[in-house]
């Protein structure tokens, strides 16, 4: 029998409002620009989930506690044979130009710091956006 999975991801602000996104690789969404996150873990809290995902994929720290929650998505793939609901975290960041780090280069091609404008842009290298974050991004977009 099928399970329904869940995922997290967090929104990082800088003051300036950008955003880290990361473009994925190897694995579902190949190809489309993400936040950092992943799987939950047995008896693992939404925030300790963005928190420990965000450091093992750009060598950010940030504490559990900074990370709030923001919206979740309930996302069906029937193409895919998967079903995720995705719950989406938000941490504001106080520095300017944290530096996001490559460390799972298997996972990820690479990080941006953007704005909800940088991604509407066209012809922007942004595109496509993953299936979750496209549809978080769609319902929340006074938010960004």
């Amino acid at each position: 029998m099928k399970q329904v999975q869940v995922g997290c991801a967090g929104i990082i602000f800088r003051p300036d409002g950008k955003f880290l996104i990361g473009k994925r690789k190897g694995s579902q969404g190949e190809g489309t620009w993400a936040l950092p996150g992943g799987h939950l873990e047995f008896g693992e809290s939404f925030e300790a989930c963005v928190s420990r995902e965000t450091e093992e994929e750009t060598g950010l720290v940030i504490p559990a506690s900074n990370f709030k929650y923001f919206y979740a998505v309930n996302a069906p793939m029937p193409a895919d044979n998967k079903h995720y609901v995705t719950v989406f975290l938000r941490a504001d960041l106080q520095e300017t130009e944290p530096k996001a780090m490559l460390m799972e280069p298997n996972k990820c091609e690479g990080w941006a710091w953007v704005s909800l404008k940088d991604l509407e842009e066209p012809n922007t290298p942004y595109s496509p956006l993953y299936f979750p974050f496209a549809d978080l991004i769609e319902r929340n977009k006074e938010q960004f």
